[in-house]
Order: C-alpha cells, then sequence, then structure tokens
C-alpha cells in the first residue's frame, strides 16, 4: 500500500507540473500581455507600460519567467492577478471552496441517481420503464452543459420564478437574514448548476453500472447468496452492487478531468463565483499568473480526487486487497 501511495504522489506531482508547463507555454505564445489588457488605454504611455512589465519581470526571456514562477510557486507564492488586484493563491483561495462545493454536490447527484438507475436497468432488464429512462437519460447525456442550464434558467427561473437565475447568495439575505434563512438561499443557488453538472454525469454512471452489474448478477457468490434464503434487496444491496461498484467509482476517478471543464462552462452560465469563472474572467483578460494557478489548482484537485478514488475502489471491493 504504501509503494502504491509514493506512485500515485509522483503521478500527481508530475501531472500538477505538466498542467504548469503547458499553460505557460501555450500563455506565452497568445498574442499580448496583462500588462497590454490592463493598461489599454490611449492615455497611458509605452513607458508607463514597459515599467510595469519591468516591475512584474515580464521583460525577461521565457525560459527565464518560467523559472522564476516555478521557483515562486515551490514557496507557495504563485503570483499577482492584475485583473484581481490581489495574490493569486488568495483568489484561488476564496474561489476554490466554491467551485469543491458545486462539483461534489454534482458528484454526489450523478453518482446517487446513476448508481440507482443503473441497478434498476441490470435488476429489471425486460422492464419497459428502465429501457425509456435509459434513453432519455442518453439524451441528456448528449446535450452539452451551456445548453441545460439555459434550458434550466429559462424554466425555473425566467418562466416559473421559482429559482434564482445566478450567484451564490442574496446579497439583502447575506447582510440581515437569520443562518437558517442564509442556509436555504445558498442551497437555491445551488440547485440548477448542480443539476445542470450532474445530468450528463448521471447517464454514464447509470450505463457503466449496468454493464458491471450484468457482469455479476450470475456469479457463484451471488446464486449462493439467493439459496441460502436471502431476500432479492439484500442479494442486490448487500452482495452484487458492492462487487459491481467498482467500476464506476473508477469511471469517476477518470472523468474528474471532463467533471471540472464542466464545472467551468455551468459557471460561466449561472455566474456561480467559483475556479471555473475566475479562470474564464482572467483568460479573457489575459491574466497569466491567474489562469496559470487556476491550472494547477484544477490539476491537483484532479489528481488527488483520481488518487481517492483508487483508494475507495480498494475499499469496496476485498477482491483487489487480495496479494497479486
Amino acid at each position: 500500500m504504501l509503494a502504491f501511495l509514493v506512485r500515485r504522489l509522483l503521478h500527481a506531482v508530475a501531472v500538477v507540473a505538466l498542467a504548469a508547463t503547458a499553460t505557460f507555454t501555450l500563455l506565452q505564445l497568445a498574442p499580448g500581455d496583462p500588462v497590454s489588457a490592463t493598461l489599454d488605454q490611449p492615455t497611458v504611455p509605452e513607458s508607463v507600460r514597459e515599467a510595469w512589465r519591468r516591475r512584474y519581470g515580464l521583460d525577461r526571456p521565457a525560459p527565464e519567467q518560467f523559472a522564476r514562477y516555478v521557483g515562486a510557486a515551490m514557496r507557495g507564492d504563485l503570483g499577482w492577478s492584475f485583473t484581481e488586484q490581489r495574490p493569486v493563491r488568495e483568489v484561488l483561495g476564496d474561489a476554490l471552496p466554491r467551485t469543491a462545493l458545486l462539483m461534489s454536490t454534482a458528484l454526489a447527484l450523478a453518482l446517487a441517481a446513476g448508481l440507482a438507475l443503473g441497478a434498476w436497468q441490470a435488476w429489471r432488464p425486460d422492464a419497459s420503464l428502465p429501457r425509456t429512462v435509459s434513453g432519455a437519460a442518453v439524451l441528456l447525456s448528449a446535450v452539452p452543459e451551456f445548453a441545460l442550464g439555459l434550458v434550466l434558467l429559462t424554466v425555473f427561473s425566467l418562466k416559473l420564478n421559482m429559482l434564482p437565475s445566478g450567484g451564490i447568495a442574496d446579497a439583502v439575505l447575506e447582510s440581515v437574514g437569520t443562518p437558517a434563512e442564509r442556509a436555504v438561499d445558498r442551497l437555491r443557488h445551488l440547485v440548477m448548476p448542480a443539476v445542470a453538472l450532474a445530468l450528463g454525469w448521471t447517464s454514464s454512471v447509470a450505463r457503466h453500472q449496468r454493464a458491471a452489474l450484468r457482469d455479476v448478477v450470475d456469479d457463484d457468490f451471488v446464486r449462493t447468496a439467493r439459496a441460502k434464503g436471502a431476500s432479492e434487496r439484500r442479494v442486490l444491496f448487500r452482495h452484487a452492487l458492492r462487487a459491481a461498484v467498482a467500476p464506476t467509482i473508477t469511471l469517476v476517478g477518470l472523468g474528474l478531468p471532463m467533471l471540472v471543464g464542466g464545472a467551468v462552462v455551468v459557471e460561466s452560465v449561472f455566474g456561480w463565483p467559483g475556479m471555473g469563472l475566475v479562470a474564464a474572467r482572467a483568460v479573457a483578460s489575459r491574466d497569466y499568473a491567474l489562469v496559470t494557478g487556476a491550472a494547477v489548482a484544477g490539476s491537483a484537485a484532479v489528481a488527488l480526487g483520481s488518487l481517492l478514488a483508487a483508494l475507495l475502489v480498494g475499499a469496496v471491493d476485498p477482491r483487489l486487497r487480495r496479494p497479486g
């Protein structure tokens, strides 16, 4: 187990390093720089722009800039955000918990709905209703997150006026509301972004869970449980589903990068002030340090999630803990 953890941690470090290198290289190849975007005014003389470039080291060769960035990052300094006018570490520290809340909620919804739907389809393969629901789930998975978000906005916010259209909280309730009112308001703002992010994943989880469960329903341990007189519910949840859930957990670990990418789109649609929205605005304003910091934080989160998924697979499936 220790050797496994060491290998996965080294793999995570390599992933983060590659993400930072690729992001920095692509930003260097793009036209312009943060100073040009921030001081792009006719009244600002070029000498002022050059002074700013010298101050932040943007006039140095790209390899030297990258070496300085790596050295500072190893000390915990991710640079200065031109758009936010504060350190990148503080910007990401504010945005990352909001994105974690959105992604964890969406992931929990997708896992709960996908596992239930996949188990239902596998346990009742001849019923017409599970097949109909499966077709609808596949259709939803083909719709992009931004389109799902716009549909949810149109129906539940503009037409029915049931949920807020964007943001993370109501400013008035945040100032004068009770803790219970603020919690309910946060939950109402969270519903549509989380559902939009979870809908596409639900179908993928359901398909993998259905296939994995169909592979184990005829195994010896399932037949033995039935022969001992266990109820169908106990056979499903106690024996078959536990043995078949490992591929689904592996799917979640492998699909975390797509979930992070979907969060960027969903946060932009709903104005959710998380890391995705911050990164999108930073790209538009060519805030190099903030874009690179967001890429480092996102890749680190993906690597950590993959490690946790691998450990969870071994926890739920005892067969994988056997030697060899």
